[in-house]
């Protein structure tokens, strides 16, 4: 109740503020032909006085009336058609008066009831940040407050981490997965996800300091596939196609039957079984070892810079040679890193259309978009 009297009390100072100009404009000036309809009317009545006394002739008199009176009517007429044009304009502001009187609250309240939520009870912020519900930037922003003033959560830095990354914010992911680390120590989910960030940072390249996370992610858990599976795409990021080919057919081998990542497993071992050279000499969308070691020598400007060069010729080869699955997984990534959600929603469905939804890679690239919060365009299953 008290957001609709706080409603009606803003939306009523704002009709006044615009109606007072209004009223004080709608006061009419006199008539510029009044002042001479009066003299006119003087010139009347003296020149009757004068007849009375004996100072003019009849006839003369009668030729002055006549002119007198014919002055008079066009005073007259011109008075009329000025007062008409007066009360034009006051019809006018009238009319403007009333639109903002009555329209104007009637317009902005069928918008808040058609866009709002009235139903919806009143909360201060902090009772929003106690009960976040589903909203993830309430999510974010109670973490947040928590950890502003309890820096050495690290429970809370882990749970942050990923929050972040579904979000796009993959550098404060990084940090919070970095902060998670040091405060509970490492372990291998939290190691992979350091991982998984810091190659995602880097636009897709498994740079030096993401596979010693990987390793040691490795020596804590051996069965970890995330970390065998990073591994393996450095080993063949770096061109070294025989190594990655024996690491991405062990991670096939001891695999459980439909693990979600098999299928882009099977895709790497088919390029590199075939040899298929791509631009460069290398598979489609794959950076060259000399291009990692340059990124991790690069400030933050010229890496983002190489990473948008690397995402747009990505692009264009994927628009030649579409049927490349793990270019898309890729390109989606790197889009939503340099924060172009849109376009990595048109690469969302783009993809889609060439892998569709039904599939194994349409179901794996439909849960990338969920993962990422970014919408497939209501592709059917």
């Amino acid at each position: 109740m008290l957001f609709w009297i706080l409603v009606a009390i803003l939306t009523a100072a704002v009709a006044v503020a615009l109606v007072l100009p209004l009223m004080r404009a709608a006061s009419p000036l006199p008539s510029p032909h009044s002042h001479d309809i009066e003299v006119y009317r003087d010139q009347l009545d003296e020149l009757a006085r004068d007849r009375e006394a004996g100072l003019i002739s009849g006839a003369d008199a009668e030729l002055a009336r006549a002119e007198i009176g014919r002055r008079l009517i066009a005073a007259s007429a011109a008075d009329a058609s000025a007062a008409e044009s007066v009360s034009r304009r006051l019809g006018s502001k009238r009319l403007a008066q009333a639109f903002i009187l009555l329209c104007l609250p009637a317009v902005g309240l069928c918008l808040y009831l058609t866009t709002g939520s009235p139903g919806v009870p009143a909360q201060p912020l902090a009772a929003r940040l106690a009960n976040p519900g589903e909203d993830i930037s309430i999510l974010i922003a109670k973490a947040e407050n928590h950890l502003a003033i309890n820096p050495d959560d690290g429970a809370g830095w882990d749970l942050l981490a990923p929050i972040y990354m579904r979000s796009g914010r993959v550098d404060d992911a990084v940090a919070a997965y970095d902060r998670a680390i040091r405060l509970l120590g490492p372990t291998a989910a939290r190691l992979g996800g350091y991982a998984e960030t810091l190659i995602v940072q880097s636009g897709g390249l498994v740079t030096a300091a993401a596979q010693d996370a990987l390793k040691k992610a490795l020596a804590l858990d051996a069965d970890d596939p995330r970390s065998e599976f990073y591994l393996a795409l450095g080993l063949k990021q770096e061109g070294k196609r025989g190594d990655a080919l024996t690491a991405f057919r062990k991670l096939a081998d001891t695999s459980p039957a439909g693990a979600p990542w098999l299928p882009l497993v099977n895709q790497h071992i088919a390029e590199l079984t075939a040899g298929e050279p791509g631009v460069g000499g290398q598979s489609l969308g794959n950076p060259t070892s000399e291009d990692i070691a340059a990124a991790e020598g690069m400030s933050a400007g010229d890496r983002q810079a190489m990473i948008r060069s690397m995402v747009d010729g990505l692009a264009g080869r994927l628009k030649e040679n579409p049927d490349n699955f793990e270019g898309w997984m890729r390109l989606i990534r790197a889009y939503v890193v340099l924060d172009q959600r849109d376009k990595a929603q048109d690469a969302l469905r783009e993809g889609l259309q060439v892998f569709p939804a039904g599939g194994d890679e349409g179901k794996q690239l439909l849960a990338l978009g969920r993962e990422l919060g970014i919408d497939g365009g209501g592709a059917k299953q």
